[in-house]
């Protein structure tokens, strides 16, 4: 591979070209020692480079306030879909010398803090694919919240991209939507604990197998 422009290019064509709707590249240097992952993993790893796949609008229409049956198994087959592309990415990678390691799109570590090996949405922002928003998830200028993020860490050199700064301004819909009322004015005082009893809920009222809701997601459209 060539130099870190050349090589964030010829990756970003390879990952668009394999099912990506977004890219970015994290520099993760100051931040992987809180990741849950091996010491000697992280080493010699300094980027994370972040995808996204887009989630289908009608889906997510049919969610009013609570999630359904076929969301369920939309979300599980994204995440399925991630898995497999950041799989794909680190074979290529790793068919260059370098080195790989493709984290889950979701396997939660700890579900009552809500903690998995990394944070995503973290990284999706550091790689400027958007904004922490009032739901606390990541927000794309273009897909609003409607989309599933995975990340592979690798020792490519790579040109990185900077953080958004842009805000949800004076959208309040998901406030007002929020069957938890776990959302807030700011983002900082989203009620983690309020968010996952409601999960829970409807978990064991819908028989749905993941903590999933949605609403704030159908809610969340970008431009």
């Amino acid at each position: 591979m060539g130099t870190p422009i050349i090589n964030y290019n010829e990756l970003k064509e390879y990952c668009l070209d394999n099912g990506a709707d977004l890219f970015g590249v994290a520099d993760i240097t100051k931040i992987k020692d809180n990741f849950l992952i091996s010491k000697a993993a992280l080493k010699k790893i300094d980027r994370a480079v972040c995808i996204g796949v887009r989630l289908s609008g009608l889906v997510l229409e049919e969610i009013k306030d609570a999630p359904t049956r076929l969301y369920f198994h939309h979300y599980r087959t994204v995440n399925t879909f991630l898995d497999q592309l950041s799989f794909k990415i680190s074979g290529y990678i790793q068919k260059r010398g370098y080195q790989a390691l493709p984290v889950p799109a979701s396997q939660i570590v700890d579900w009552q803090k809500q903690s998995a090996h990394l944070s995503h949405k973290h990284i999706g922002h550091l790689a400027g694919l958007g904004w922490i928003g009032r739901n606390n998830l990541l927000v794309n200028s273009e897909l609003g919240s409607q989309f599933r993020l995975s990340c592979i860490l690798t020792n490519v050199p790579l040109k990185a991209d900077q953080p958004k700064e842009n805000t949800c301004q004076e959208c309040y819909l998901c406030v007002k939507v929020c069957p938890a009322q776990a959302i807030k004015k700011s983002p900082q005082d989203f009620n983690h604990l309020k968010c996952f009893e409601k999960l829970k809920e409807f978990q064991k009222v819908r028989q749905i197998e993941q903590y999933i809701c949605g609403v704030c997601v159908n809610i969340c459209k970008g431009k």
